[in-house]
C-alpha cells in the first residue's frame, strides 16, 4: 500500500514537527524494518509538509504506525496544524531514483 499525507502547520509549530519527524527516522534507522519506505518533505512555503509511505508487510500490518516515535509524532499533529492532515492513496506509474528504484 502506498499513500501520501499532506498538511499545513501553524508557523510556530514547525520546529516541533521537524523534531518529532526526525525522531521517527532515528527509530527507523535503529530498527530497519523491511518492506517499508518512507519520506518526509517540507514544501517551499516552510509550513506545509508531505509524507509518502509504502509498506509491504506480509501480514498486512503497517510497520510505520507501530513505531513508538511515529505514535508520538501523530499524537499531537492536529494541534500543530493550521490545515489538518489529508491522506490519499497513490499508485506509482513510474519513478527514477526514488524509493530505491
Amino acid at each position: 500500500m502506498k499513500h501520501m499525507v499532506r498538511y499545513k502547520l501553524k508557523a510556530d509549530r514547525v520546529d516541533e514537527n521537524e523534531r518529532l519527524a526526525r525522531a521517527v527516522y532515528e527509530e527507523l534507522a535503529e530498527r530497519r524494518p523491511t518492506g517499508l519506505r518512507y519520506a518526509t518533505f517540507k514544501l517551499e512555503d516552510g509550513v506545509s509538509f508531505v509524507h509518502i509511505a509504502s509498506h509491504e508487510a506480509p501480514d498486512g500490518s503497517n510497520l510505520l504506525t507501530a513505531l513508538p516515535a511515529f505514535k508520538a509524532f501523530v499524537a499531537g499533529v492536529r494541534e500543530r496544524c493550521e490545515e489538518p492532515p489529508v491522506t490519499v492513496g497513490i499508485s506509482e506509474i513510474g519513478s527514477y531514483g526514488f524509493f530505491g528504484s
